[in-house]
């Protein structure tokens, strides 16, 4: 869906206490979890103003949040 949050606690709900501490306690992981909201936020806003963009430049900026997400998680389950 267009303009659907992605953000970890929204994707990520049973895991809300370790995103917070490690938010507060881990400057690597909390710099990583700015990038992929920073990510989030763009990716959405052009979804949902609809900013004319070639589909390969949107389908880069998923994949980048998508690795983003997926580096969290791994520090999230370790």
């Amino acid at each position: 869906m267009l303009g659907e949050s992605h953000d970890l606690l929204h994707e990520f709900p049973d895991l809300e206490t370790k995103i917070a501490t490690l938010r507060s306690n881990n400057a690597e992981f909390a710099r990583l979890m700015d990038d992929y909201d920073a990510l989030d936020a763009r990716v959405r806003g052009l979804e949902e103003l609809g900013t004319p963009v070639a589909d390969e430049t949107i389908e880069e900026l998923k994949k980048e949040r998508l690795v983003l997400k997926d580096t969290l998680y791994g520090i999230l389950r370790s």
